[in-house]
């Protein structure tokens, strides 16, 4: 929550739409409810990646609304797979995008999954 312009974020596992732990800021319900969705938008656009046999992998995903960024950073675990996300939500009048993504990386590289 130390990223400018954050208004929530929440560590997902996508293979569960479930929140790993209490959203922080924000109204909880409300982030909850953005993870679930958000887990629907990463498996479609997995499955797509997969049946174009697309040989890369998503680092992350920028929706943008007309008063907010929500950015979603996919984590990898020990053994190089995906199932876990980082989801941030921005306000986008205080948040710098770039500078948002370059933390999101920073906080990847400090966790253990």
């Amino acid at each position: 929550m130390t990223i400018d312009g954050a208004l929530g974020v929440c560590l997902v596992d996508w293979a569960s739409p479930m929140s790993l732990g209490p959203p922080a800021g924000g109204k909880s319900a409300a982030m909850h409810a953005h993870a679930a969705g958000t887990t629907e938008l990463m498996r479609a656009k997995i499955r797509t990646m997969e049946s174009l046999r697309l040989d890369d992998a998503i680092e992350d995903i920028l929706i943008t609304l007309g008063k907010q960024y929500h950015l979603i950073r996919l984590l990898k675990n020990s053994r190089d797979e995906q199932g876990l996300f980082l989801y941030l939500v921005l306000e986008r009048q205080k948040a710098n995008l770039a500078l948002a993504r370059h933390n999101l990386k920073r906080i990847e590289n400090d966790l253990s999954v």
